[in-house]
């Protein structure tokens, strides 16, 4: 056993163990009741991860089969969620479980990490023609377009991250390139035009006009950075920071983690857990980079793109450089659901480290 976990990349691992543990500090200075879930979460998912770590990731690449059937599962799931999950908040996302809540929109993306990387270790010598890349637009509308009738904007454009991300790598041709830029210039006025619900646009809008509507559409991203522009190099202590703990900092345990760990414990430390994020994508990306398994190398593609997607779109909300479309900071913001997500895709990336060992 202790043979085995000798072979983990432990660089990898103790910058989650990093996040992690920031995570539970900056939810037990909110709630000591998140503290515990929070708890739970990170253990169920270690227990995961190594359970995910002994299975030959490489070998899947020739079932598929079950590959299918795990993206099948998927697609069920979230159109169960649209039958039977609740209305909250005006979205019909999140499964009641006893006390606790699945999103089945995270584990969607999960399958499309695992149905993209089957079909591009192949597909991607094909990208150059149009059915190919039509097939692998398909995958990812199905579930994509499943997720917004909830509606989930922000789940929809980390899926998109991770199947744009592997069109890119696969080598798709520029004239291609230049027309899907068009075409999705086309989608994108037809959304604002049509799709887009009235406070979309409004966040939308927010981040090109941060003064406008203070204490409506901007007050979320007026009071992160409050948080952090008056935290200081070393902050104001556990439990002292004024916006987290008076309340000013709406969703201060998910979709603004970053600002209230920041405020509270300073400068120093919000560069050292956007450090730590970007260790973990510099290590799993090293991974990649050693297999010669096609399959391992587009899985660790995917992982990085989508732990990198919602990094940017958690962090730029923070700072108001992208719209609020609440997505969790990786392995830092509250929420069972995209933690034991997120351990099931390290686990994945440890078993293809330990298997080039």
């Amino acid at each position: 056993m202790f043979s085995y976990l000798r072979h983990f990349d432990w660089k990898l691992n103790g910058a989650v163990a990093l996040l992690s543990l920031a995570s539970l500090v900056g939810l037990a200075s909110i709630s000591m009741d998140l503290f515990w879930k929070q708890l739970l979460f990170i253990v169920i998912g270690l227990v995961l991860m190594l359970f995910v770590t002994y299975f030959d990731w490489r070998s899947f690449a020739n079932y598929r089969g079950v590959i299918l059937g795990v993206y099948g599962v998927a697609i069920f799931l979230l159109i169960l969620t649209l039958i039977i999950a609740p209305e909250i908040r005006g979205n019909k996302a999140w499964i009641p479980i006893g006390p606790f809540q699945f999103q089945a929109s995270v584990f969607a993306n999960l399958a499309l990490i695992i149905v993209l990387a089957s079909f591009f270790r192949k597909g991607h010598r094909s990208i150059a023609h149009l059915s190919t890349l039509a097939k692998s637009f398909i995958y990812f509308a199905i579930p994509a377009g499943l997720v917004y009738l909830q509606p989930d904007l922000g789940s929809v454009l980390l899926m998109f991250s991770v199947w744009f991300g592997f069109v890119l790598v696969s080598g798709i041709r520029w004239r291609h390139l230049v027309a899907a830029f068009m075409i999705f210039a086309v989608i994108g006025a037809l959304g604002w035009a049509v799709f887009l619900k009235p406070y979309q646009k409004d966040r939308i809008v927010g981040v090109f006009f941060p003064d406008r509507d203070v204490l409506g559409v901007n007050y979320n991203v007026i009071q992160a950075k409050i948080a952090i522009g008056s935290a200081g190099l070393f902050g104001k202590g556990f439990g002292q920071g004024t916006q987290v703990q008076l309340g000013f900092l709406p969703e201060a345990h998910t979709d603004f983690i970053f600002s209230g760990i920041t405020e509270e414990w300073g400068l120093i430390t919000g560069f050292l857990l956007i450090g730590a994020f970007f260790w973990i994508i510099v290590r799993i990306v090293a991974i990649g980079l050693v297999e010669r398994n096609s399959f391992s190398q587009f899985i660790c593609l995917g992982i990085a793109l989508f732990l990198l997607a919602n990094f940017v779109f958690n962090t730029g909300s923070n700072i108001g450089l992208v719209p609020v479309i609440g997505v969790p900071y990786p392995f830092l913001s509250y929420g069972g659901s995209h933690i034991l997500a997120e351990f099931i895709l390290l686990g994945m990336i440890q078993s293809i480290k330990l298997r080039n060992a």
